[in-house]
């Protein structure tokens, strides 16, 4: 099978789409594998609604965020950010907020969801580097200990015990709300940067989805798109996908391993 996904994309730009899949290698939980923690998403509007959602939501985030935080890319990440430098891949499109693309050293990447890695103030736009906002969340909730086996979740949070007396972080400019740059359930995608990651799958010869079940509709989409122009559809991920049946070529493996030897045997 790998070989029909290396003569499915030889010869071709290609354009990536990643998933939690492709970062379980890097000690970050995947959603909706077997052994996936269930997960309960605060949306947008619960998070924007009461002081006491917010406090659920900042103690859990800043517990998950040293071990979130600390992940580094693995093989997978580097094997894209190989192609890329090659001339093989023209960009990637992930579902992720980790940050670990960019830091593998690819270039065109189209985040999603957004980041973790920053902070956004909702009142008057200053963002915050996140390892800066952490060391204020200690400072101020001294208290705070994070326990060496608690559960990390898909969204780099974990699940508190209590929230009781937990001072929650405002904008350090103008005392404002603060929210990670994260796309929330119940928000939608930006339209410029959709736009970005549509450019991408644009200028494609075919499209490689790595680590994603596709259960999100926007990953639905872009598949959509390619089967529109006609273009290969190459999925790598461990398990089903919704769009199995539309692929050119679907491999049920591990992407680090799996993109490593793709590494390997294309050519721009």
């Amino acid at each position: 099978m790998l070989e029909d996904a290396v003569a499915a994309l030889t010869g071709r730009r290609v354009a990536v789409l990643t998933g939690a899949g492709i970062s379980t290698d890097s000690g970050i939980p995947d959603y909706r594998g077997e052994h996936a923690p269930v997960r309960q998403p605060m949306t947008v509007q619960q998070f924007l609604a009461t002081d006491a959602a917010r406090r659920r939501y900042w103690i859990g985030s800043h517990l998950g965020w040293k071990r979130f935080g600390a992940a580094r890319p693995n093989a997978g990440h580097r094997a894209l950010a190989d192609l890329e430098r090659r001339g093989v891949v023209g960009g990637v499109m992930t579902q992720n907020v980790d940050g670990l693309h960019l830091e593998a050293g690819s270039e065109r990447v189209v985040e999603l969801h957004g980041t973790l890695r920053r902070v956004l103030c909702l009142h008057c736009g200053q963002v915050f580097d996140r390892r800066d906002l952490a060391v204020r969340i200690e400072a101020e909730n001294p208290w705070l200990v994070t326990s060496e086996d608690a559960v990390l979740l898909p969204d780099g949070d974990v699940r508190p015990d209590s929230v009781d007396g937990f001072v929650v972080p405002a904008c350090s400019v103008c005392g404002g709300m603060l929210k990670p740059e994260v796309v929330f359930f119940g928000e939608t995608i930006p339209v410029a940067r959709f736009a970005g990651a549509e450019q991408l799958l644009t200028a494609a010869d075919a499209l490689l989805v790595a680590g994603s079940s596709l259960v999100v509709n926007s990953g639905m989409r872009f598949i959509q798109r390619a089967q529109r122009r006609g273009i290969p559809i190459v999925i790598v991920n461990r398990g089903q996908t919704r769009a199995d049946a539309r692929a050119t070529v679907k491999l049920d493996a591990g992407t680090s391993e799996v993109l490593t030897a793709l590494a390997d045997k294309l050519e721009a």
